[in-house]
C-alpha cells in the first residue's frame, strides 16, 4: 500500500523544506519525481535544487531534457514516471494522484494560501480512507510534528 504523506507548510517555504526532503529520499535509495503545478515554477525549483547549499547540489533534470532513466530526481509537470521513482511530490498545488506504484507519496501545501489549505483537505478526505495518511505539521522552529 502506497504511504502518503501531508506536509502542511507554515513556518519556512517549500524552495527551503523540498531540497531536504529529497535528500532524505536519496539517503534511502530511493528516487523521486516532483510534479510541479507550471512549467514556470519547475524552472525556479530547478534553480534552487542547483544552489541551495554552498557545499553541495541535488543532482537532478526536468522532465523532457534527456536521459531522464537516468536522473535521481525528475521535475515534472506532468503524471509521467521517467525514472522510475518510488516517491512523487506533488507541489506548488499539482493535484496529487495515487495513479502509478510509489512506495511514498508527499503532498506539500502552503498554510499561508487558504485555496491550497482547502485543496489539500479535500485531497485528504478522498485519500484518507483508502491509503495510509499522515499529517505533519511545521512547528514555530521548523520541525515536522506528526499530527494525524
Amino acid at each position: 500500500m502506497t504511504e502518503i504523506l501531508f506536509y502542511h507548510l507554515e513556518q519556512r517555504p517549500l524552495e527551503q523544506v523540498l531540497p531536504l526532503l529529497l535528500e532524505k529520499t536519496l539517503a534511502r535509495g530511493w528516487r523521486a519525481v516532483v510534479e510541479v503545478g507550471t512549467p514556470e515554477r519547475a524552472q525556479v525549483l530547478d534553480e534552487v535544487l542547483w544552489t541551495f547549499r554552498d557545499e553541495s547540489f541535488l543532482a537532478h533534470g526536468l522532465a523532457g531534457s534527456g536521459a531522464d532513466d537516468l536522473q535521481p530526481i525528475v521535475l515534472s509537470c506532468g503524471p509521467d514516471n521517467p525514472n522510475n521513482a518510488q516517491v512523487r511530490f506533488f507541489v506548488d498545488r499539482a493535484i496529487p494522484s495515487t495513479n502509478g506504484l510509489y512506495q511514498r507519496l508527499v503532498y506539500m501545501f502552503s498554510g499561508h494560501d487558504p485555496d491550497a489549505v482547502s485543496e489539500a483537505r479535500s485531497a485528504w478526505k478522498s485519500l484518507s480512507g483508502e491509503h495510509q495518511t499522515t499529517y505533519w505539521q511545521q512547528e514555530a522552529n521548523g520541525r515536522w510534528a506528526k499530527k494525524g
